[in-house]
């Protein structure tokens, strides 16, 4: 079994070292939160006084951190992470970020004579507990390779989409699909309401025509026709509205550079950001729905 150092132990990480640990794995980790590093050690795993000391003799480095900032922070540098590891450990990097930052990061690794991949994540927290996410993953083949036993623990899904960096450009790809297509499934039941028509008979209809989509038939942002949707529960969180902001934002900085034209992408995150800055950020992002009714009102 690999001993492996797990950074960032937040609402995704947590569970996805839980189940490196279930596996078998001596599992460090790192995190600002003093209780959760104790829970990690409740789990079986052990808690380290920095991301720098879980790394020092790990064979696996998983990392799961807000943004391209943090990454860049805390792997790069005379006393960052590729430094102070190993020659030759394996790092995984399942924040999302830029792919700029994710290159950069990939080509210092290189340098370093460490093996990386960018492995951001789609499934959310459910699909982090379950150890049934999707792993979009670039980097090396071999790289690819080594890190690939590990991401099975913690997914169903694991798709080597090319060099470093394609990971992220896979994620913010598909997150722009799920951010446009949740606001186009909220729309029609929002015009299904005006015009009379019951939510489960809309449901009925569109899960078994040409509208159907994930956001409808498994995430679908009223109560009723899908149980285990957050519409149920209020709009709990399973995936964050500020979340959703992120990767919409994070689309949009790459298209621009990339000289894409995504006009949907970009009426998506004007929705989404109205939405967070009226007080939502840690409401699902399917609540959106209440927003576009013109009310914060129930659904």
């Amino acid at each position: 079994m690999a001993k492996v150092a797990f950074i960032g132990l937040g609402n995704m990480g947590f569970p996805m070292a839980q189940n490196l640990i279930k596996a078998g794995h001596e599992v460090t980790g790192s995190d600002l939160s003093q209780p959760r590093l104790k829970e990690l050690g409740e789990a079986g795993g052990k808690a380290a006084d920095s991301a720098v000391d879980a790394v020092r003799d790990a064979d696996v480095v998983v990392t799961m951190l807000p943004s391209g900032r943090e990454v860049a922070q805390l792997y790069l540098g005379e006393g960052g992470l590729l430094a102070v590891a190993p020659r030759g450990t394996l790092f995984i990097d399942s924040s999302t970020i830029d792919v700029e930052t994710a290159r950069r990061v990939a080509d210092a690794a290189s340098g370093a004579g460490q093996r990386l991949v960018d492995a951001p994540v789609s499934g959310g927290v459910g699909g982090a507990q379950a150890g049934t996410l999707t792993f979009m993953v670039g980097g090396p083949d071999d790289a690819f390779e080594a890190a690939k036993p590990f991401l099975e623990i913690m997914g169903r899904t694991i798709v080597h989409a090319g060099g470093a960096g394609n990971g992220q450009a896979a994620k913010i790809c598909n997150n722009m699909i799920l951010g446009i297509s949740m606001i186009g499934v909220c729309e029609a039941f929002v015009l299904a309401e005006k015009l009379g028509l019951d939510h489960q008979k809309l449901y009925d209809i569109s899960s078994t025509a040409s509208g159907q989509c994930w956001s409808l038939t498994t995430y679908c942002p009223v109560p009723g026709p899908v149980p285990t949707s957050p519409a149920n529960k209020d709009y709990q969180a399973g995936f964050t509205a500020a979340m959703m902001l992120k990767d919409l934002k994070l689309a949009q900085g790459a298209a621009s550079t990339a000289g894409a034209t995504t006009p949907m992408g970009a009426a998506a995150t004007q929705a989404y950001n109205m939405f967070v800055g009226a007080g939502n950020a840690g409401v699902d992002f399917s609540g959106i729905i209440r927003f576009l009714r013109g009310s914060e009102g129930d659904a």
